[in-house]
């Protein structure tokens, strides 16, 4: 009699852990879930942030300067030295993509400009001789891409999970992009414009 006892207590022990199992693999894919989701929103609004810093220091930087962009470039991902932006893996300083715009005249669109002048002083001159020309830096663009082309086409980059277990491979991070207007560009007052 004690025999039939004990297996019953048994069973009753083996369902409970069924329970558990089925309740616990719920409950961890939603807060994996959770997780995943307020890692994706904290990364929108990081990324905005990144462009941001990264124009707004981009305006006032020398162009040809080619250390000067990439500290610009690093610091915008919140580093002084080379590695991926915290919590926001495959991002690095690399992927930030800064380029110069001019505006123009006939649609007032802002156009990607391919050859920049000489010298911040000479962008200065030519803007002075021709607001609207394609040899003016009117405005700066900041963007996060995996690679931009010579027209200034931005390829999205892809999301990297931080937990593998849900399937979200086919998605981009999200697109972030900050235009501000050119500043000084590195060039100093009273500088002579270069040939």
């Amino acid at each position: 009699m004690k025999r039939v006892a004990f297996k019953g207590k048994t069973r009753q022990a083996g369902s409970a852990a069924v329970e558990f199992s089925l309740v616990a693999i719920i409950f961890f894919t939603v807060v994996f879930a959770t997780l995943e989701l307020a890692r994706m929103e904290f990364l929108l609004n990081t990324l905005e942030e990144v462009t941001r810093r990264a124009a707004a220091a981009a305006a006032n930087v020398d162009y040809r300067d080619s250390i000067l962009i990439k500290k610009v470039q690093a610091n915008a991902i919140f580093r002084n030295s080379p590695g991926p932006l915290v919590l926001g893996d495959p991002v690095t300083a690399d992927n930030i993509k800064i380029d110069y715009l001019s505006v123009s005249k006939a649609t007032w669109d802002l156009t990607h400009i391919s050859t920049l002048p000489t010298c911040p002083a000479a962008n200065r001159s030519n803007c002075m001789t021709d607001p609207h020309g394609n040899n003016c830096i009117r405005f700066v663009r900041a963007r996060v891409c995996a690679s931009m082309d010579d027209a200034g086409s931005c390829s999205p980059m892809p999301y990297q999970m931080v937990f593998p277990f849900l399937n979200l491979s086919g998605m981009n991070l999200p697109s972030a992009e900050t235009i501000v207007p050119a500043g000084s560009l590195g060039a100093t007052a009273g500088s002579i414009p270069c040939s």
